[in-house]
């Protein structure tokens, strides 16, 4: 698995790419998601803001390597990464979080028990269809929950739908689908789901939206 390989190159401080169909090339965010010594202080801001938005039981999609859940945990909220790569969830137990290996969209644990649904550093765009990733963590929710989901600042107010891969200097992964999601459009997607826009907050370009089930302010 090409994930498990970009993790384990994370955790060694060395870089990884993600590949577009048009040919561009750019490097992934993994110190971002390592966090840690690795994180800059505008990451460990945005890290803090995410957060915040969490007072209860939290699951954490797309957890990566467990930097929020671990953060989470050390400041007693109770919180569960699920990842679809191994490595990934290895390094979140390791570093002190607790994190299980999943498909996100597959049935996951605690349905109905979670206070918040986390979908940060743009996890809203696995699968590439983020309606569907909506009614999936609406469903893991108990009444009056909020999904966290991070936007992009700098896309259109639409979605941006294409496949990508995952690359290092050893290996290239499959294609997949992924989409962007700008501020504007999280409205009509979270409104087709049954949830409303309560609250944004915006740290250093990076873009947080609290939503919460309508008709619960």
């Amino acid at each position: 698995m090409i994930a498990d390989e970009v993790f384990r190159r994370g955790r060694a401080g060395l870089p990884s790419w993600i590949n577009e169909h048009d040919g561009s090339r750019s490097v992934l965010p993994v110190s971002r998601w390592m966090g840690g010594t690795a994180a800059t202080a505008d990451d460990l801001r945005a890290d803090a803001a995410s957060i915040a938005l969490c007072s209860g039981p939290t699951l954490d999609l797309g957890c990566g390597p467990g930097r929020l859940t671990e953060a989470l945990l050390k400041v007693g909220v109770p919180a569960l990464g699920v990842d679809a790569s191994p490595v990934a969830v290895e390094i979140t137990n390791e570093r002190g979080g607790v994190a299980v290996v999943r498909d996100i969209f597959s049935a996951l644990p605690g349905t109905g028990y979670w206070s918040h649904v986390l979908l940060a550093d743009g996890n809203i765009g696995i699968g590439g269809d983020p309606t569907v990733l909506l009614r999936q963590a609406c469903s893991l929710l108990r009444l009056g929950g909020t999904v966290i989901v991070e936007a992009e600042k700098t896309v259109a107010a639409g979605v941006y739908r294409r496949s990508v891969r995952w690359e290092t200097t050893e290996a290239v992964g499959e294609w997949f689908a992924w989409a962007s999601v700008g501020m504007g459009a999280v409205y009509e997607l979270a409104s087709s789901v049954g949830l409303d826009v309560r609250r944004i907050i915006e740290v250093d370009e990076r873009v947080f939206m609290e939503l919460t089930m309508q008709g619960i302010q």
